[in-house]
């Protein structure tokens, strides 16, 4: 996205690293049904960015130190009051498989690069809840939940 090729083939999705902009992880009010491990969410319930992994269990990234991190915020009344989700829109790169979700990578072999970003806390003037970059200053993982950023390093 915003390139005209990826870096290598082992990538099946890249953001553009020309603007300091990230990528916003769905809203969701109710994650109850969600099964797929992998999936990466803005939970509204907590305002932590999560993705799940086995057992379904949630597991936050809005806290780089496992303990506690700022509450986030979000405005949901950008979603409009009529919040109906058709579950059948989809939108998947690479072979077309059965695993639920908005965008879904389907490769086994290849991985998303997420949008680079140096030092998002002080370039992203406006970030939105459920946001994510790699900052590549500080090459590591940058996750907003609304209030602050949280950094994740290997």
């Amino acid at each position: 996205m915003g390139k005209n090729n990826v870096s290598n083939t082992s990538v099946s999705l890249e953001f553009g690293n020309t603007e300091d902009r990230g990528l916003i992880v769905p809203y969701v009010e109710n994650k109850s049904g969600i099964e797929e491990e992998g999936t990466i969410i803005y939970d509204v319930s907590d305002y932590k960015v999560k993705y799940l992994k086995n057992n379904n269990t949630w597991v936050s990234l809005s806290e780089d130190d496992g303990t506690s991190a700022t509450i986030g915020t979000v405005d949901l009344s950008i979603q409009g009051s009529d919040k109906t989700e058709n579950t059948t829109s989809k939108v998947a790169i690479g072979s077309v498989d059965g695993a639920n979700g908005i965008l879904v990578l389907t490769d086994n072999n290849k991985a998303m690069v997420l949008p680079k970003v140096a030092s998002p806390h002080l370039r992203i003037n406006k970030p939105a809840a459920g946001m994510m970059v790699y900052d590549t200053n500080a090459r590591q993982l940058a996750v907003y939940n609304g209030t602050s950023w949280s950094f994740w390093k290997p």
